[in-house]
């Protein structure tokens, strides 16, 4: 059966990336079609909304078929010309603001970027405090202030601690340190005792062995660190320390980083 391809269009007049969010969530539910995703953002002018109307009207003589547009915009007279596109098109804020507003008996301020106000101020703040706290406690750079921590990921090498880290801040606020298992620590028997005193923040990731072969070949082929024989001993290992010590964790063997950061929040029960 042969994969069926389309374009899709995320149109926005802010950034686009909760536009393209919303449309990810939809289009993940259709796994025999391969999407070739495209961001308009900052579409906040007549000329901008006939650009991109020519820019998707361009793609759908291409590829022969129309293309589907996720649109958040605001403005109505700029929603108005963007859905006289050649494409299917679906729009958020009229599928939802409308009922919404009928539901609550009461009419939208309808302002481009309430979604990221200075209501949200303090919030924002927040995260960055938390982005830079978690560069800083990146890899087990440093054991300083971990008393800060909301969490601290443990894991082999290259299981997903960084990425999913900077996920928990950057979307929660959350200051997340991590910190790698390494065979000495295996060989030691216990976690070292900068980790120990802060049990109760502690989660594990844990992973397939061949797919982190796979991973560490990328990153350094041909090497012990890479070899199948090397991964297996370093997830068992790590797996019986994290059993032993009584650690939460999970498999991220074929977990998005949404996904695991999910179940951390519900394990630990952070907010």
């Amino acid at each position: 059966m042969a994969i069926l391809k389309r374009t899709v269009f995320f149109v926005s007049d802010g950034t686009g990336l909760t536009v393209e969010a919303l449309g990810h969530s939809l289009l993940t539910q259709f796994e025999d079609v391969e999407f070739k995703q495209i961001r308009i953002p900052f579409l906040d002018s007549a000329d901008k909304a006939h650009e991109a109307v020519a820019r998707i009207n361009a793609q759908s003589e291409l590829d022969g078929i129309r293309p589907i547009v996720f649109t958040t915009l605001v403005n109505d007279e700029l929603a108005k010309i963007v859905h006289l596109a050649d494409a299917y098109s679906l729009s958020y804020f009229e599928t939802f603001l409308a009922p919404l507003e009928a539901e609550l008996g009461l009419t939208s301020c309808h302002r481009v970027g309430r979604s990221h106000g200075t209501a949200e101020t303090s919030d924002y703040k927040k995260r960055i405090e938390s982005i830079n706290y978690t560069l800083a406690h990146d890899d087990g750079v440093t054991d300083r202030d971990l008393e800060e921590a909301d969490v601290i990921l443990v894991a082999v090498s290259r299981c997903g601690k960084t990425p999913t880290s900077l996920y928990l801040a950057m979307q929660f606020g959350l200051k997340a340190a991590n910190y790698p298992l390494i065979p000495e620590d295996f060989d030691r028997g216990h976690l070292p005792g900068t980790l120990d005193k802060h049990r109760s923040k502690l989660f594990g990731l844990t992973i397939q062995p061949e797919r982190l072969s796979q991973i560490r070949e990328e990153r350094r082929s041909g090497s012990k660190y890479a070899s199948l024989a090397n991964c297996r001993y370093e997830i068992a290992e790590a797996e019986k320390m994290m059993r032993r010590e009584g650690i939460r964790w999970l498999d991220s063997s074929t977990k998005s980083i949404e996904e695991i950061s999910t179940t951390i929040l519900q394990e630990l029960n952070l907010r």
